[in-house]
Order: structure tokens, then sequence, then C-alpha cells
């Protein structure tokens, strides 16, 4: 819950980041609304992500793995995942949206950053050495471990690497 209670800090962000983020979940096809501001995505992961908005995340990624990406990024076993998409009709919890909106955001920040998804994704499996040898996909799992991922690409972006 505490993943989702940082949306707002899209406002700053600006508008093309929150549509990078709504494409990576499916769009407003599958969210069943546009996305123009962070209010309009606290009120989506408030009420929660269709489930297909998490399908359509794993179904873009083009090097994790889906048991991989989904227990360590979203907290969900591959098992749960499987069980989850017999009912798509039914939203997921507020913290499984967080998360799962925290992994599109990291996701489509990293691709900016390294130029393609392929490229960010590899970078998510590999130990980094501002993050102690620690692979960011690994430091997914909690709040202080998104931070600490965040506050690295953030580093990366301005060419900050220690």
């Amino acid at each position: 819950m505490a993943v989702a209670a940082k949306v707002p800090s899209l406002a700053a962000a600006g508008g093309g980041e929150l549509q990078k983020i709504e494409a990576l979940l499916g769009g407003s096809r599958i969210l069943s609304r546009s996305l123009t501001n962070a209010l309009d995505a606290h009120e989506l992961l408030l009420h929660g992500l269709p489930a297909s908005a998490l399908d359509h995340l794993v179904g873009t990624l083009v090097v994790l793995g889906k048991n991989e990406s989904l227990k360590k990024a979203v907290g969900m076993s591959l098992r749960t995942w499987q069980r989850r998409k017999d009912t798509p009709s039914k939203p997921l919890s507020q913290e499984q949206s967080g998360r799962a909106w925290k992994f599109a955001e990291i996701l489509a920040k990293a691709t900016d950053i390294f130029g393609s998804q392929a490229e960010a994704e590899q970078w998510l499996e590999r130990p980094a050495v501002g993050l102690e040898q620690r692979r960011p996909i690994d430091l997914l799992g909690t709040p202080a471990g998104v931070e600490l991922v965040e506050d690295h690409l953030d580093r990366l972006e301005y060419g900050v690497y220690a």
C-alpha cells in the first residue's frame, strides 16, 4: 500500500511518463479510462487495476521471465497469477495494483534511460555497482528497495554513478 502512495510524484514527471506507464498496463482499452493526471492514476489504483492490465504488462516483457518478474516486482507467484487469469473481472488488490504500477513506472523510466525495453530489463537483472552489486529486480519487493532503485535510476539519468 505504501507503494501506491507515491503515485502523485508523477505530477512532476509530466504527462509523457504517465502515458508510458498507461501503455505498459494496456492503455485506456484495458484500463477502461484514459489517465490524464496523477489523480486519475491514484483513483485507478485505489479501485484496483484490472487483472488484464497485469497480464498485458507481463506479456510485454522481452527479457524477464514471468516467474521472476511477478514474484519480485509484483509480489505474486506465477501460480497465483495463473489463477487470477481465470477471473479477469476481479481487480487486483490495492497493494498488487500499486506494485504493478511501480514496476511499470520503473520499467518505463529505465527504458527511457537505456534506450530500449530489452536493455532496461537486462539492467534490472544485472548486479549494479551503485546498489552494492545487488540486482535492481531483487530490490523491488519492499518500498525501501523501490526507493533505492528509483534513486539509482535518477543518478544514472544525470550521470552520477556512485
